[in-house]
């Protein structure tokens, strides 16, 4: 039996504009009248965005304000379950376009707030208000201020033949408010911060020059991707003296500026410079920290045994413990006494 064919389509296709695709989807796009939502190609073709993640956008922002958007309420609404719902939130919550808080109600309750943004670039890159376009000298029309709303005169006032109609009047804009989202990741756009001078010497004596030369100039030797220029080695000796004068070791500094390059590797120097700068060690202690290190502590009296008891007792010396010296002493005392009376 033959296919049946579908008159409609087949009418639809017929009407769509232009040549036919030899190849891939071919779009029927007919106009919504009702009950649709727009939502752009950077939600629909985000590259990083799963489309369970792209699914559930869709659908949080098809649903009007005030609409439970939790993980139990999705799950009641959508076909996956609680776990791939979780993660489509967390998914579109690291992209910026969900935002979970806690508010506070008058009566101490703590809930949960969802807040849902279709165009989260847009907060990041604002566009300028429209009241700021200004109009063009060579136009003959009245200038227009779209931001601001007029407000015309009563119905009842503006139909009697012969009044004068008043002016419309010019509401000022509303004030912006304070944007929804906070950006985690600054954009390209942003100034970056100023990288930290190359470590210098308190004096870089010939020594310590020559010291830094011979290391930087033997990398290549131990490492062969760390083959440096005459113009990079003598950039990077302040930096190699900072270490040397620091008490570190040739083979300490070798270690931590050839161990595990990144891959690719391609700039030996700039590398060589972040971690002569980042990795710097510490000043060696003065004197004055030393003699710090080397005051008396406190001294622990030590356990001694009983030499009558075996019970231990803290002393200096060795001996007997408390209760037999009190013993002793007693024993003496009747000795001495009973001797005195005889």
């Amino acid at each position: 039996m033959d296919t049946q064919q579908n008159t409609a389509l087949t009418r639809a296709l017929a009407e769509v504009p232009g040549p036919l695709p030899t190849s891939g989807v071919i779009h029927i796009t007919l106009p919504h009248t009702d009950r649709f939502t727009v939502v752009g190609n950077h939600l629909a073709q985000h590259p990083d965005l799963s489309c369970t993640a792209v699914g559930i956008a869709v659908r949080i922002q098809s649903l009007p304000q005030g609409t439970e958007v939790s993980i139990k309420a999705l799950t009641a609404r959508c076909k996956e379950g609680e776990k791939r719902i979780a993660a489509a939130l967390r998914e579109l919550e690291a992209h910026g376009y969900l935002q979970r808080f806690r508010h506070r109600l008058p009566g101490k309750k703590v809930i949960t707030r969802t807040v849902f943004c279709n165009q989260p670039a847009a907060l990041v890159h604002p566009r300028r208000p429209a009241a700021e376009v200004r109009p063009r000298p060579a136009a003959p029309a009245p200038v227009r201020v779209p931001a601001a709303i007029p407000v015309q005169a009563p119905v009842s006032e503006a139909l009697v033949p012969g009044a004068p109609v008043a002016p419309p009047v010019l509401l000022p804009p509303p004030a912006p408010s304070a944007p929804l989202f906070v950006p985690r990741v600054p954009p390209p756009t942003a100034p970056k911060a100023s990288r930290r001078p190359l470590p210098q010497p308190s004096e870089l004596t010939p020594e310590l020059g020559r010291a830094a030369t011979a290391l930087l100039g033997d990398l290549h030797r131990h490492a062969p991707q760390f083959a440096l220029s005459e113009a990079d080695v003598h950039r990077l000796v302040p930096g190699v003296a900072a270490w040397l004068e620091r008490a570190a070791r040739p083979d300490t500094i070798r270690r931590a500026l050839t161990d595990d390059p990144p891959h690719p590797f391609r700039h030996p120097a700039k590398l060589l410079a972040h971690r002569l700068t980042e990795l710097l060690p510490p000043a060696p202690p003065g004197v004055d920290d030393l003699a710090a290190l080397a005051r008396p502590r406190v001294t622990v009296t030590p356990f001694q045994t009983c030499d009558d008891c075996d019970r231990a007792f803290r002393s200096p010396t060795p001996g007997h413990c408390r209760d037999c010296r009190e013993d002793r002493a007693d024993c003496a005392h009747r000795t001495e006494y009973a001797q005195a009376a005889a």
